[in-house]
């Protein structure tokens, strides 16, 4: 999580009930809470949450080739506050690179779900398929999936086009810290090799560790 804005929010574990695991399949979600308003957006806010990837298991991707292979990411999500959100995702090693993504809640408090496809020459920009592009097969950050819930105008950036500014959304993002009212879940995050979102991998608590 990382809150630089005038506003706050917390987050815990939500519960799913019958309804909610019937259509997402999912027995837990997610859920923030915003507990501070930020009613006007300075140029440097942000709010955002994130997954670092570790750069070893990504080796199978080929960025910095000119075989860098297409990513899906995919999920559930929900708010009472609609309008357009963006999802970037940000390769730091070696030269660093970023693409801030749109996607829409349409419906108020209802469980929808997202596919975003992001391809290695996004906007016809050649970044990640340059030598430039590569993921340093090691134990550092290969990729960052990093979801906006607040950004200002210092890091705003063009829907799906990779760039070497620091973006982390577009300047349609919502301001989703403008009431203490508002709320978003999400669950059933995927990220996976391909143009195409699969079902979920629900894989137990063994085969985890083993992984």
């Amino acid at each position: 999580f990382a809150e630089s804005a005038d506003g706050g929010f917390t987050s815990e574990r939500h519960s799913m009930s019958l309804a909610e695991l019937n259509t997402t399949g999912h027995s837990y979600a997610l859920k923030l809470v915003c507990t501070g308003v930020d009613s006007s957006v300075a140029a440097g806010a942000h709010s955002t949450f994130m997954q670092n990837i570790e750069a070893q298991n990504l080796q199978h991707l080929q960025y910095g080739t000119a075989n860098a292979k297409t990513i899906t990411l995919s999920f559930w999500v929900k708010s009472n506050k609609t309008g357009t959100y963006c999802v970037a995702i940000e390769k730091p090693d070696s030269t660093a690179y970023r693409i801030p993504i749109e996607y829409s809640i349409s419906s108020a408090d209802t469980w929808e779900q997202k596919t975003i496809t992001i391809t290695p020459t996004a906007g016809s920009t050649s970044l990640i398929t340059s030598a430039a592009g590569i993921i340093t097969n090691d134990t550092g950050i290969g990729l960052t999936v990093r979801f906006a819930l607040v950004v200002g105008s210092t890091y705003h950036g063009t829907n799906n086009t990779w760039g070497t500014s620091n973006v982390l959304a577009t300047s349609n993002q919502v301001n989703w810290q403008d009431s203490t009212s508002n709320n978003f879940y999400i669950t059933g995050l995927q990220l996976e090799l391909g143009s195409n979102a699969t079902p979920f991998e629900h894989l137990s608590y063994d085969e985890q560790i083993q992984k």
